[in-house]
């Protein structure tokens, strides 16, 4: 029985990635050894879409009030880009100090995890 899912982010600076997660989203781990710091995701989902290019995956981050995170975020410094209206959600995304981007959206549609 699958019990959990185990998302890899390749960053160019993981050690300020992994303070990004822990510091600013307040995101709290453990240590798996040797200073790998494993961090917990709230309930999550897997969405399959098609694709008529390359096969990617893309990590979004769920909140349900887009607005009041992204003010709580510039509070601590970060840049965000803008919110949109996506139809299925309002939309975000956060560069993280290792360049990498990901998303972050308050749903429109049901969710999984009810």
């Amino acid at each position: 029985m699958i019990n959990g899912a185990h998302v890899i982010h390749y960053s160019a600076d993981a050690d300020a990635d992994r303070a990004f997660l822990r510091d600013v989203l307040g995101v709290e781990g453990v240590d798996a050894g040797g200073g790998w710091l494993i961090l917990p995701l709230p309930a999550s989902e897997v969405a399959v879409h098609p694709t008529d290019g390359a096969p990617k995956q893309e990590l979004y981050f769920m909140c349900d009030d887009v607005e009041a995170e992204v003010a709580e975020l510039r509070a601590k410094g970060l840049e965000t880009a803008p919110v949109t209206d996506q139809g299925w959600g309002l939309l975000t995304s956060l560069t993280l100090p290792g360049g990498g981007t990901v998303g972050l959206y308050q749903p429109r549609h049901r969710r999984a995890h009810g």
